[in-house]
């Protein structure tokens, strides 16, 4: 049995991440800041927000693996994107990881073959409108995990998926019709939109042992929109 924490671990792909290994029989200790969920033998929920102070002096002395999914998705014209609102986005996405990494580092040096999981966006590589705002963010997310499974190797490997949209509460305003839906998905070669489990089960894959030779990656899962034109 592992140690795994998954930060923003009770909606969406944290939720699906979280069932995903808890099933696999790893003691997984999540976070929440809207969504509480009901601690578990396996599962153990704690408040946080990424925005505040953190404390996570609750944790074991050894982590296995860390992974943080806390996100936004705002889109809009560049023009109409107050400074700030880059900086919101930053915090969320680049500063939460960063603290959260900064503070469970010694308890990942402990495990010996550790591993750690961000998540970027398909839109990083390929250019899309509107979505000046989430790429940048995700933008650094990428060249942070490069640079740390530089750092952290060989001891900790540090990987990021990249998906495109994923039917979750996170990108419900962009899916809450059947129009809306349908647009999306024919968009992408694979003619579908992704589910929470499809990037959890590859979640899991880089967290686990089955993925021992592979670190700094970003591995696109995307329904094929970012290397297939039809």
């Amino acid at each position: 049995m592992k140690n795994f924490l998954v930060v923003g671990g009770s909606s969406g792909i944290g939720a699906e991440l979280v069932k995903t290994l808890a099933e696999s029989g790893n003691s997984v200790y999540a976070t929440y800041q809207e969504n509480k969920r009901e601690s578990s033998s396996t599962v153990h929920f704690n408040y946080l927000n990424v925005l505040e102070e953190i404390d996570l002096s609750y944790l074991p002395d050894t982590i296995d693996g860390v992974a943080y999914c806390p996100g936004s998705i705002n889109l809009m014209p560049f023009g109409r994107i107050k400074p700030e609102e880059f900086s919101k986005d930053f915090d969320l996405q680049v500063s939460g990881a960063v603290k959260i990494l900064q503070q469970v580092f010694p308890k990942l040096k402990k495990s010996g073959n550790a591993s750690v999981l961000l998540f970027s966006t398909v839109a990083v590589q390929t250019g899309f409108n509107f979505h000046s705002q989430v790429a940048a963010s995700k933008g650094a997310i990428e060249g942070l995990t490069r640079a740390l499974a530089a750092e952290w190797s060989p001891s900790i490997r540090v990987n990021a998926i990249a998906p495109s949209i994923v039917d979750t509460p996170l990108a419900a305003k962009f899916l809450n019709t059947e129009e809306k839906k349908n647009a999306n998905a024919v968009r992408h070669p694979l003619k579908k939109i992704g589910d929470a489990k499809d990037i959890a089960n590859t979640a899991s894959f880089l967290l686990t042992d089955r993925s021992s030779w592979i670190t700094g990656q970003i591995l696109k899962v995307d329904g094929g929109i970012s290397s297939i034109n039809l």
